[in-house]
């Protein structure tokens, strides 16, 4: 049994083999200092109490102390590893960005993949979306690509993000998962329809981070050397072809093997069987935009593959798994606002707010100096700026240079090449309700064209066995939504639903009293 242990399992063994012919490291505090004896504390005799003095016990205990940094708000749990992008087709005509500039260049990345909802501990193969970020170490700076499993996503106003994590997350006074909250959310806001319908169908359950696709799912602009404008979306399709698994084993694996996901992905890239993915863009013209039938930075619609046929750009290949987790996956922090020149933001409103939340929530979680981590840092890229200080500057913070611009000695200037496209702005400024902007039409499409009769089967009763937990008048309401997508989804799910809550009714609590006075007999059965 020894002998078949995967990668993941031999970690340490591996690990001493590629030192077989090291001797130890010598054991040092914190600051270099040998150390002699790491078993016992430092005491006024053997029985008596610890000394201030012993400087080993209080390096070791105090790095302790704060050894863990706060958990990620959403994409808590995840698996990283790295690789490298080759262009394989020409795309200057859509974009001047030096990652696409020539046929076979090659650009390192790192990739983080995840759930959304669950904690730091929770299970690989839970029903939710996954994550899928990619960063692309370019010389013009970082390019962060964030995106999901999906191409779509369950809101499209950006102010509603935080209500949205809450409902998925705990009750504030359980602190137990609610379905309560979940279901009246998605059912008071049917913009979450396609998401959800995506999210309760076999997709909602990938097999591991290797079958699955990826998207940056919100729409971009891309603007090419002579300054001619495009939007855009992108797109990875994994070369290890789409796998999902069934409700059954993806229960099985969540009790056995929570850490799956992460561990398929270790174990493929060790054992040299790298993953991949190739990669495509789809392109809409700004003229093409002002006549679409529906606004085409909502981020819960699609683009027509037929009307906006992907075009083929290059390969991602995933070759090395990380040296250190904490280091290289913990630490990695993700930001849409890190585009070079030739990729910009489009008007998604939900692109927008991320803009802004990513760099915040990771200034609060690893620091004002998060980009200098080495797995942040653009490295290929020199950073020159007016920004200095703060904890965790890790390098000379820029010396003697001048720290306020404009100035006359020399430090960095701007360069007239690198603005920003320019883009007309004439609508009045307002709060404008985007709540029923077609939450149907490709909704109807997905569930009549693209899923067959079994996997519609599949979608109803995974909807109405997660939605069974909520109460009737949020049942009701989330029905009357899918009745709106289609009858038969709608009446399919309350079929279901009726069923449940029959069983459930049955089977409540009954108390029964055999005479005045006698113990109550708790009759009760498990659904």
């Amino acid at each position: 049994m020894a002998d078949n242990r995967d990668k993941t399992t031999d970690q340490m063994k591996i690990w001493k083999e590629s030192r077989s012919s090291q001797k130890p490291d010598v054991l040092t505090t914190g600051a270099g200092h040998p150390v002699g004896d790491k078993l016992n504390l430092q005491t006024a005799g053997p029985r008596g109490p610890l000394l201030v003095q012993d400087v080993v016990f209080t390096d070791e205990m105090a790095h302790f102390d704060r050894e863990r940094i706060p958990e990620r708000v959403v994409h808590a749990k995840g698996a990283g590893a790295f690789g490298y992008f080759e262009v394989t087709h020409d795309i200057t005509r859509y974009c001047k960005a030096r990652v696409f500039e020539h046929v076979g260049k090659s650009t390192p990345v790192a990739v983080r993949f995840s759930t959304v909802a669950g904690e730091s501990g929770s299970a690989d193969t839970v029903r939710d979306p996954r994550g899928f970020a990619v960063k692309f170490y370019t010389e013009e700076g970082n390019w962060d690509l964030t995106g999901n499993n999906t191409p779509i996503f369950f809101i499209r106003d950006a102010l509603l993000f935080p209500s949205f994590i809450h409902s998925q997350k705990r009750n504030p006074q359980t602190h137990m998962k609610d379905p309560d909250m979940v279901w009246d959310f998605w059912s008071l806001r049917p913009e979450c329809l396609h998401q959800v319908s995506f999210l309760f169908s076999d997709r909602g359950l990938p097999d591991g981070y290797r079958h699955m696709n990826g998207y940056g799912s919100h729409t971009f602009k891309l603007v090419n050397a002579d300054g001619e404008r495009f939007y855009c979306k992108f797109h990875f399709k994994t070369d290890q072809g789409i796998k999902n698994l069934s409700v059954e084993q993806a229960d099985h694996l969540a009790s056995t093997n929570p850490d799956y996901a992460i561990g398929d992905l270790f174990n493929s890239i060790a054992n040299g069987s790298f993953p991949s993915w190739s990669f495509f863009i789809q392109v809409m013209t700004f003229e093409q935009a002002e006549k679409f039938q529906f606004n085409p930075f909502d981020l819960t619609k699609v683009w027509s593959h037929k009307e906006y046929p992907l075009i083929p750009v290059g390969k991602m290949v995933l070759n090395r798994n990380p040296v250190n987790y904490f280091a290289e996956v913990e630490q990695l922090a993700f930001d849409p606002s890190s585009m070079p020149p030739g990729v910009e933001a489009s008007p998604d409103k939900m692109l927008q707010g991320r803009l802004f939340s990513y760099p915040d929530t990771h200034r609060h979680r690893l620091g004002a100096n998060y980009l200098q981590i080495p797995v942040n840092c653009p490295f290929r890229a020199r950073v020159a700026n007016y920004q200095r200080d703060g904890p965790m500057c890790m390098f000379d913070n820029q010396g003697g240079a001048p720290n306020y611009f404009p100035n006359s000695f020399s430090a960095p200037d701007t360069q007239p090449r690198f603005v920003e496209s320019k883009f007309k702005v004439s609508p009045d400024v307002g709060r404008y309700n985007s709540e029923d902007e077609d939450n149907v039409t490709q909704v109807r499409a997905f569930y009549t064209q693209v899923l067959n009769e079994e996997e519609r089967q599949r979608l109803c009763q995974n909807f109405a066995g997660s939605l069974k937990g909520a109460q009737l008048f949020i049942q009701k309401r989330m029905v009357e939504n899918l009745k709106a997508i289609h009858p038969d989804y709608g009446n399919r799910v309350q079929t279901l639903l009726n069923k449940y809550n029959a069983e459930a009714k049955k089977n409540t609590n009954v108390r029964v009293y055999s005479r005045p006075g006698a113990s109550a007999i708790a009759a009760s059965s498990k659904m």
